[in-house]
């Protein structure tokens, strides 16, 4: 019998459908009532790079992702697994993107 973890982001899902990098963040922001121009100021982004990150017009790399996630006190973890997912998605993979601690090298 093999048992796995479910993410944080599974759960969600779960309960709203498919999230993406860009929708979390913009849900992140409504939810917080910030406009794109204060949450751009609080994320250090230009208001457009934070608008093409969360129409998905743009795609974080993982670190950018790890530091977004830093800023808004969330997982490094979760926000790099939208993000890689995202990127698989848009060169038309649809493979499921799972993270989990590796060892230190």
């Amino acid at each position: 019998m093999t048992t796995r973890s479910t993410s944080y982001f599974e759960k969600l899902e779960r309960q709203y459908g498919s999230l993406s990098f860009g929708s979390m963040l913009k849900a992140w922001r409504e939810a917080e009532e910030l406009s794109q121009a204060q949450f751009s100021k609080k994320l250090k982004l230009s208001p457009q790079n934070l608008n093409d990150l969360e129409k998905g017009r743009r795609i974080p790399t993982p670190t950018r992702a790890a530091q977004i996630a830093k800023k808004l006190g969330l997982p490094a973890m979760g926000l790099i697994q939208l993000a890689l997912r995202d990127q698989l998605l848009s060169a038309g993979f649809h493979f499921e993107v799972i993270l989990k601690e590796g060892r230190a090298a």
